[in-house]
């Protein structure tokens, strides 16, 4: 072969052995992923934390290279959203689970977290869920705590009164005792300059999860306890359904709203009744700071107080404080992924970044050993914090991720809704509590 020949067939090679190593980079694997390298894409739970975690996937992003996205499912449409993207080529490399129900979804998804950071910094490696086969694939990554949020400065304003029911917060031990006050609040909402003692119990689908899942917390723990329940109970009774109703009563009839009103309420309506002056006490959690601060609202004008109902004992009750919110990797995503997924959640929780993140922006009291030291600007959390550790009280545990089923908890969101419309009974929302239950456990666990 002569030299040009040569030549020309040294160039063809390398031509096409460029051309082989662009497929080759363009390649999928069987997954549909890059061959080359890994991405993380996180279906959010929590719509008040959006705009923090798109923030903290660009930050990530920019300083790793690393593909990360993060959607956020609509409030109440979580479990739904989740199965339709798990349906999709590009489905999600992280998501979470609400606890021991939820992970009996979707434990064939859930792949072995045991070699993650967060695991491996978890204070307590016992609340990490395990699947069947004892391998550990959910992983807790924060408590909440909830009550009953109330303005200092109104609550001050109304002590000042001087036919004021008490004069203090801390005389508040007791569902009676905050009735009252309650009561006398809206007797007195002219004086005061608000529109009710309580915001709007607001049934839109942004805001029905306070009362059909966080206040249906207290009378089942006060049963779950009673009953030494501790797993996720084919029956209940419903003991405590009449003091779910007294404290019911009082949000809808000392609101500042009226209940034919409450089913295009929102949970937004609710924070700008609070955040502007016009109710005292908002049922919430920690995780409400970030919007009240936004609507200008002072750390040091905020409370919270447990929600009484008038349970033996609750006296010595602490505020509402656990967790339904566990992290999983994806066991069908490719193993760049996952190990994307798993570096991306090692820097959640030791950069600086990401643990201010957590904390400040989003409210969250973390269960990581990395983190202990973390200091926040979040009253609430503070709160939430000195609560736990005052050894007089009792936290009450977050008992509803033993809920057989969303249905359940819509269910009894509706019958919630109509009773306080005056369309439906009380009856109805206890056969939506009690009996109900049973239906969807055995619809939950047929074999």
């Amino acid at each position: 072969m002569n030299q040009n020949l040569k030549k020309a067939a040294s160039i063809i090679a390398v031509t096409a052995m460029s051309m082989a190593g662009l497929a080759a980079c363009g390649s999928k694997d069987k997954s549909g992923d890059a061959a080359k390298g890994g991405k993380v894409y996180y279906l959010n739970f929590k719509p008040e934390a959006e705009d923090a975690w798109k923030s903290l996937a660009a930050k990530y992003q920019s300083e790793t290279g690393v593909e990360t996205k993060v959607v956020t499912a609509a409030s109440n449409t979580y479990e739904s959203t989740l199965k339709s993207e798990m349906d999709k080529d590009e489905a999600p490399t992280l998501f979470q689970v609400n606890g021991p129900v939820g992970l009996a979804t979707w434990e064939s998804y859930c792949a072995d977290m045991s070699d993650t950071e967060p695991y491996a910094q978890l204070n307590d490696q016992s609340v990490a869920l395990k699947n069947s086969d004892g391998t550990v694939v959910a992983v807790p990554y924060v408590n909440e705590t909830y009550g009953i949020i109330y303005n200092k400065d109104l609550l001050n304003k109304y002590f000042a009164l001087s036919d004021a029911k008490v004069k203090s917060v801390d005389e508040i031990k007791s569902f009676d005792k905050l009735k009252e006050v309650a009561d006398d609040i809206q007797a007195h909402k002219a004086d005061l300059g608000v529109d009710g003692a309580f915001t709007s119990a607001g049934f839109d689908s942004s805001s029905d999860w306070r009362f059909k899942t966080h206040l249906a917390n207290m009378p089942l723990y006060y049963e779950f306890q009673d009953d030494n329940v501790t797993t996720e109970p084919a029956t209940i009774k419903g003991t405590y359904l009449n003091n779910y109703k007294n404290i019911f009563d009082l949000y809808i009839t000392d609101s500042t709203t009226d209940p034919s009103l409450l089913s295009s309420k929102t949970e937004t309506d609710a924070e700008t009744e609070f955040s502007g002056n016009k109710a005292v006490f908002f049922q919430n959690g920690t995780w409400a700071w970030t919007n009240l601060q936004k609507a200008g609202m002072s750390a040091d004008s905020l409370g919270m107080l447990p929600i009484y109902i008038g349970a033996p004992g609750e006296e010595n009750q602490g505020l509402t404080t656990g967790s339904e919110n566990y992290w999983c990797i994806n066991n069908n995503a490719s193993d760049a992924d996952k190990q994307a997924t798993k570096d991306f959640l090692k820097w959640l929780i030791t950069s600086d970044e990401g643990k201010s993140a957590l904390t400040n922006d989003m409210g969250f009291v973390t269960p990581f050993k990395s983190m202990n030291d973390e200091e926040t600007d979040n009253p609430l959390v503070k709160i939430a914090k000195a609560d736990t550790a005052n050894s007089a009280t009792k936290s009450v545990n977050w008992v509803f991720s033993m809920i057989p089923s969303e249905n359940w908890k819509n269910d009894l969101g509706s019958a919630l809704l109509n009773y306080a419309q005056g369309t439906g009974s009380w009856d109805d929302v206890q056969k939506a509590f009690v009996d109900n239950w049973a239906t969807e456990y055995n619809l939950t666990h047929e074999s």
